[in-house]
């Protein structure tokens, strides 16, 4: 009621001020009413907890792929032990976006989420490494996903609630820069605790003692980082126009599981859009991270055998590289946010897939670890796109007090990619991939450029927000 009085009061301004000073002063009243504007700082602080939350998805990226080679398990059906982060983001995020709109608690709509998902991350991270059977780790791994899917959309959809819309490309690209800075460091941690433990130390169950220590580092920051974030910027509280919504969406599994239905029918076109480059980004990012030790331990060190120290030695090159690419895309995301304010973020995004896919299809070809970390560029340059540029153009294109379930319907974007990854790619690695890991990477590089394609075709992230160019229309 307030923004509309507001709106009515613009409309009778004195005719002699300019019609677009009118529109723009309109605009910027809307959103200091609503909300208000945060400083650079406290956007900062309040995504400290995503760099938790990024460390503990980190080290599944670089460590689950040789931890499953450690424990015996056989590549072409390996995917399948993946299996834990798709199946989980498909099913709890879209309930928990669901149910974080209709919460109403004294800590926030979405805060209860970030800390009990942050308690499961932090116990599974700890026991990870003690994994004694495949079975074990491949179990552990669906808690600790269940654990991240539980803190992931409610952070989002905090990060969106918080935000006025001309602040959202900072806010997610920052988020972009958080996950790519806290991945650079899981990914670097078991190279930089060999300065105090041997990389051929290992413990009874073959993993190494490094790979160990890191995952109880990822334990502590899950929890700390979350609590921080909570503390120094805490959600707003809610309006008692708000509190009279809720009141009408009572928080049951009926009432839960139909919004979800409805939001799904109701989506908005730029999103439902949005669904082709998801597909192929996805699948092409989760091919990457299962394989691409494996290529690098057959392209470089000539290995096939998981027990050998020339694969060891594959695993901290690989993991050296992906540190690289995500130093890459925390560097990229802070550059890329007066280039999307610039130039939109559906065209900065199509020029980030391609730079991935070119260094994916490029890397089979590299025989040298420089050579490596040079096409390091690309990947990083994509993944500070994929982790900030499509929330910015999701963001820009759903209603606000939507953005919980529409976050959390939104993974199934990226979740369903991985599982049809998942499924598939048993079905195609030895008849079609020829049994090699090389010709995976090359397959995501393929799909990378045609993500980019597909993005071209979205309406949304234009240079001007959505409600914005609505205002000044």
């Amino acid at each position: 009621m307030q923004t509309i009085a507001i709106v009515r009061n613009l409309c009778h301004e004195n005719a002699t001020t300019p019609v677009t000073k009118r529109r723009a002063r309109g605009f910027e009243i809307m959103q200091t009413a609503v909300k208000p504007r945060l400083s650079l700082l406290r956007i900062i602080e309040m995504n400290i907890g995503f760099f938790g939350l990024q460390f503990s998805f980190g080290l599944q990226q670089a460590n689950m792929g040789p931890i499953y080679g450690f424990l015996g398990a056989d590549e072409a059906t390996m995917p399948l032990l993946w299996l834990a982060g798709p199946m989980t983001g498909l099913i709890i995020q879209p309930i928990v976006g669901a149910m974080s709109d209709r919460t109403n608690t004294r800590f926030g709509r979405r805060t209860p989420y970030f800390l009990i998902g942050a308690i499961i991350c932090t116990i599974s991270l700890f026991l990870m490494p003690y994994s004694s059977a495949l079975w074990m780790a491949a179990s552990l791994l669906w808690i600790l996903d269940a654990g991240n899917n539980i803190t992931m959309e409610p952070y989002r959809a905090y990060v969106a609630d918080r935000l006025v819309p001309n602040q959202r490309s900072i806010g997610f690209l920052t988020q972009s820069a958080f996950t790519g800075l806290a991945q650079t460091l899981s990914y670097l941690a078991p190279t930089l605790l060999t300065a105090f433990v041997a990389q051929d130390v290992l413990d009874d169950n073959g993993i190494p003692v490094i790979v160990r220590i890191a995952f109880i580092i990822g334990a502590i920051l899950s929890i700390s980082t979350i609590v921080w974030s909570v503390w120094r910027v805490p959600e707003l509280p809610m309006t008692e126009d708000e509190k009279a919504v809720l009141e009408r969406k009572p928080l049951t599994v009926k009432d839960t599981f139909a919004e979800i239905v409805d939001a799904i029918r109701d989506m908005p076109k730029p999103m439902r859009q949005l669904a082709l480059a998801m597909l192929c980004q996805w699948y092409a990012m989760f091919a990457y991270w299962q394989y691409i030790t494996f290529a690098v331990g057959r392209s470089i060190y000539d290995t096939s055998d998981p027990s050998s120290a020339a694969f060891r030695e594959a695993t901290l090159t690989t993991q050296q590289a992906g540190a690289l690419y995500n130093f890459i895309a925390f560097v990229g995301a802070l550059l890329l946010i007066p280039i999307v304010a610039k130039l939109g973020a559906r065209f900065v995004h199509a020029v980030c897939l391609t730079a991935s896919g070119i260094a994916m299809l490029l890397i089979p070809g590299v025989e040298t670890a420089p050579a490596l970390f040079a096409l390091m560029l690309g990947i990083g340059i994509g993944w500070a796109g994929m982790m900030g540029n499509t929330y910015v153009m999701l963001a820009d294109s759903i209603p606000a007090e939507r953005n919980g379930i529409y976050m959390g319907i939104f993974n199934m974007f990226i979740v369903i990619p991985m599982l049809f990854q998942t499924l598939t790619m048993p079905l195609i690695y030895n008849p079609v991939l020829g049994g090699d890991p090389r010709n995976v990477l090359m397959l995501g590089g393929a799909l990378m450029i045609v993500g980019a394609i597909a993005t071209l075709f979205v309406d949304a992230g234009h240079r001007v927000p959505r409600e914005q160019k609505a205002l000044a229309g």
